[in-house]
C-alpha cells in the first residue's frame, strides 16, 4: 500500500447484482474484474485524495501518489512537463515501449484537480484543506483510471491484454481554457487513436452510466467587461455618462441581441455572475464592471461567438456613451462524442452489467476540457452514476456537500477495462 494512503476501510461497495445479466441484455464474461482486495485499496486511495484536494496545476501530492502506485505495479509513468499530471502506457508485454508498427492506443483520461470551495460534508474523509474540495468527482475519475491501469497490468502479465492502453491523468481541468490543452501540447496524444473519459453524475444511480452520441457538454467562455465614463452627481445625470444605467442595459440587452443573431437551436446563453458599480447613492460612478459566462451547444456558433459578443456589447455601450473594454476569455468547445467510440462504451458496459445498465443522457450546459482531445482524436465521455440507488435527494456538482456512492468505483474500473479489451475488436 502506498504510504500516502489511508488504511483501507472494511466495507462492501459492490453494486447490487454487479456482473449479473440484466433483463434487457446479455452480459459477456470478460477477464479483468475488480477484486475485493483491489476495491478496498481503491476506496482508500479515493478517500485519501478526497482528504487532500489540490487545485489546478498544484496537484503535486496527487501526482506523486499516482506515480508511486503505478511504479509498484511495474509500470513506467511519466510526469508531464507542467510538473503535475502524468501518462502511463500499459503494453501487452509490459515493455517500456511498443513496437514502431503498433496500432494506435486507446487512452483512458482522468482529471485530478479539485475546486476552491469548502467541503461541508460530515464524513471521516472530509477535506483537511480549508476551502478546497473534490466537489466534482475528480477523485473518483482518478481512482477509476488508476484501478483500470492496475487491472490491465495484471492482464498483461497473464498474456491477456490484446493491445496497448495509455493512462492519462490530467491536471487543471477546472482552470480555463483547461489543462487538456496544455497536456495535448505535451504530446499526451502521440500514438493515441481513441480516447475515453467518465464524469460523475449525481442524477444517475451508482452501477449505471449515461451515454449520448454527439454533443454531451456545452462550450463555455468567460466575459469580463469594464465600462468607463464621466461620473457626477445623481442630480445631474445629463452631464455624466450614467454608467449604472449603461451596465444595466448591457446586462439585459446584450443577451437579447445575441438571441436574435444566432439560430435558437445553437443554445447560446450569456449569463452574468457579477456586476459592480458605485459606492454612494448620490454619486454616478466613473467605472462599472461585469463578468459572466457564455455557453453554447453548437460548435460552429461557438467559433463565431467572440465576434458576435464584441459587436453586441459595443453597440449597447456606445448607445449610452460609455467606453468599453471587453476581455473575452476563450474556454472550451463542446464535448462531441464520436458515435463509434460511444458504441464501444455501450458494448463494454453491456458486456459487464447488461444493457439495462445504460441509459440515455441529455446534453449538459456544463463545460469540460475533454473537448480539446476530441479536436485531435475521436473519443467519448460517459456519465458515471454516483447516486445511491433509491436516494432521490437533489445533489449537484460544484457544491460543498457533493459526494459519490463508492459503489461507482468498481463499475467504472470494470467498464474501462472492458472497453480496453473490446477496443481490439471494434475498430
Amino acid at each position: 500500500m502506498n504510504e500516502l494512503l489511508s488504511p483501507a476501510p472494511e466495507v462492501d461497495t459492490r453494486p447490487s447484482g454487479a456482473g449479473d445479466a440484466g433483463p434487457g441484455g446479455v452480459r459477456t464474461e470478460l477477464p479483468g474484474r475488480t477484486t475485493e482486495a483491489l476495491l478496498r485499496e481503491l476506496i482508500a486511495f479515493r478517500r485519501d485524495l478526497h482528504m487532500h484536494p489540490e487545485l489546478g496545476n498544484q496537484e503535486f501530492r496527487t501526482t506523486a501518489a499516482l506515480k508511486s502506485r503505478l511504479e509498484q505495479a511495474g509500470l513506467r509513468p511519466r510526469v508531464l512537463a507542467m510538473g503535475t499530471g502524468l501518462i502511463c502506457d500499459v503494453h501487452p508485454d509490459l515493455a517500456e515501449s511498443a513496437p514502431r508498427d503498433a496500432r494506435p492506443m486507446l487512452a483512458l483520461r482522468a482529471d485530478i484537480d479539485a475546486l476552491p470551495i469548502p467541503d461541508t460534508k460530515d464524513v471521516p474523509y472530509r477535506s483537511t484543506v480549508p476551502d478546497r474540495a473534490h466537489a466534482c468527482g475528480h477523485d473518483v475519475h482518478t481512482t477509476a483510471v488508476l484501478g483500470a491501469g492496475l487491472v490491465l497490468a495484471d492482464l498483461a502479465r497473464a498474456g491477456r491484454l490484446p493491445c496497448s492502453v495509455r493512462l492519462l491523468f490530467q491536471p487543471a481541468e477546472e482552470v480555463l481554457p483547461g489543462g487538456a490543452a496544455d497536456a495535448v501540447e505535451c504530446g499526451v496524444l502521440d500514438g493515441v487513436g481513441r480516447i475515453l473519459a467518465l464524469h460523475c453524475d449525481p442524477r444517475v444511480d451508482a452501477g449505471r452510466i449515461g451515454l449520448r452520441p454527439g454533443p454531451i457538454t456545452s462550450a463555455c467562455d468567460r466575459l469580463e467587461i469594464t465600462l468607463s465614463g464621466a461620473g457626477g452627481h445623481t442630480a445631474r445625470p445629463h452631464l455624466t455618462t450614467d454608467l449604472v444605467t449603461a451596465a444595466a442595459k448591457v446586462v439585459t440587452e446584450v443577451p437579447a441581441l445575441l438571441s436574435r443573431r444566432v439560430d435558437a437551436r445553437a443554445g447560446l446563453a450569456l449569463t452574468w455572475g457579477r456586476i459592480e458599480a458605485g459606492h454612494a447613492c448620490n454619486v454616478i460612478p466613473q467605472r462599472a464592471e461585469l463578468s459572466g459566462t457564455l455557453r453554447c451547444l453548437d460548435l460552429d456558433t461557438w467559433r463565431e461567438a467572440p465576434d458576435l459578443v464584441h459587436a453586441a456589447v459595443d453597440e449597447v455601450a456606445t448607445l449610452h456613451r460609455a467606453k468599453c473594454e471587453l476581455n473575452y476569455v476563450r474556454g472550451v468547445p463542446p464535448v462531441v462524442n464520436e458515435p463509434g467510440v460511444t458504441a464501444l462504451l455501450r458494448e463494454a458496459m453491456t458486456a459487464r452489467f447488461g444493457a439495462d445498465s445504460v441509459e440515455s443522457t441529455e446534453q449538459s450546459l456544463g463545460g469540460e476540457d475533454f473537448s480539446w482531445y476530441l479536436e485531435r482524436v475521436p473519443g467519448a465521455m460517459a456519465r458515471l452514476g454516483v447516486r445511491p440507488p433509491g436516494d432521490r435527494r437533489t445533489r449537484d456538482l460544484h457544491q460543498g456537500d457533493f459526494d459519490a456512492d463508492e459503489a461507482a468505483i468498481p463499475t467504472a474500473v470494470d467498464l474501462l477495462t472492458a472497453a480496453a479489451l473490446l477496443d481490439d475488436v471494434t475498430r
